[in-house]
């Protein structure tokens, strides 16, 4: 008989991930003595460690790391294995993975997850969020079943999108930047004598997204658009901005919008998804999200 179960491999991906007995046990619904005691069998059975402890923190061995680098593996498997048989039984999907990008803030599906939590129809939900090609690298590498996401997908194709709605884009800085004093268009040299903030991109295989960055500038990267308002809003450094975002801080008078030569164009926002398994739950995600979407959900 197999010592090692999809369970325990489970057990020890969340150890890993939070790494704490204490952390993984929130995930799982137990108490961190079951977790810990759990882990002592495993290993006992295993015959070897899987864990060092240093106080309530812990690491992988790098057994327990080559348990996880394919264990992981063996969990996606199994996941992908138990929503095809519930489709294949009931035509809805075990678990539907939404991705949004990070400019748009989760509470504004909340009226959406209500109406499809309301259906009763036993898919699991969960929802994410990545920055810019992150996004679409959520969908190209199966790890989101639909997204909205901003700009052009990546070329290969294999997705269905369409257009839900666009952002227009403003060049901001503080009142009291150097840039605010200046009493005409901004030009590229402007802008190279001082830091750019700008948004990380959330790839990690595809080729990184940068808009409106200068080659050579000098920047600030920041995790989410929120955190490059603040920034800016800071004197941080310049950037454009979506428009509805910073509404209040420019009738505030903490931002000021200046005029450059090369204007950033409106940003197109896509809802996609892969076609070749549209279960019932995905239909419905996908019907329920092609509506115009931008800028109304912003919460700005």
């Amino acid at each position: 008989m197999l010592r090692l179960t999809l369970e325990a491999i489970e057990l020890v991906d969340a150890i890993a991930r939070h790494g704490s007995f204490a952390g993984a046990s929130e995930q799982l619904h137990k108490v961190p003595s079951t977790v810990s005691y759990a882990v002592s069998k495993l290993e006992d059975q295993l015959g070897l460690a899987l864990f060092t402890r240093h106080g309530p923190r812990v690491a992988l061995t790098p057994a327990g790391q080559e348990m996880i680098r394919e264990g992981r593996w063996l969990l996606a498997a199994a996941r992908q294995l138990e929503s095809r048989m519930r489709q294949v039984a009931t035509g809805f999907e075990s678990e539907l993975r939404l991705m949004h990008d990070s400019l748009i803030p989760t509470e504004a599906f909340n009226d959406d997850i209500c109406a499809f939590e309301d259906l009763q129809c036993g898919t699991r939900l969960r929802v994410a969020s990545e920055a810019m090609t992150g996004t679409w690298e959520a969908l190209r590498e199966g790890r989101a079943d639909l997204i909205v996401a901003a700009g052009e997908g990546p070329a290969g194709g294999g997705y269905r999108a369409v257009p839900v709605g666009t952002l227009s884009f403003a060049f901001c800085v503080a009142a009291t930047h150097p840039l605010a004093r200046l009493q005409r268009p901004l030009t590229r040299a402007d802008l190279l004598e001082h830091t750019a903030v700008v948004v990380g991109d959330g790839a990690r295989s595809l080729t990184d997204r940068t808009v409106g960055l200068l080659a050579g500038q000098r920047r600030i990267t920041v995790p989410t658009m929120q955190a490059k308002i603040a920034a800016q809003v800071a004197g941080l450094g310049h950037g454009f901005v979506p428009r509805v975002c910073v509404r209040a801080a420019l009738e505030k008078g903490v931002l000021v919008q200046l005029q450059v030569e090369e204007p950033r164009p409106d940003e197109t926002f896509w809802l996609a998804w892969r076609p070749d398994h549209m279960g019932e739950a995905l239909k419905w995600w996908r019907q329920r999200l092609d509506r115009p979407l931008l800028p109304g959900i912003l919460p700005y």
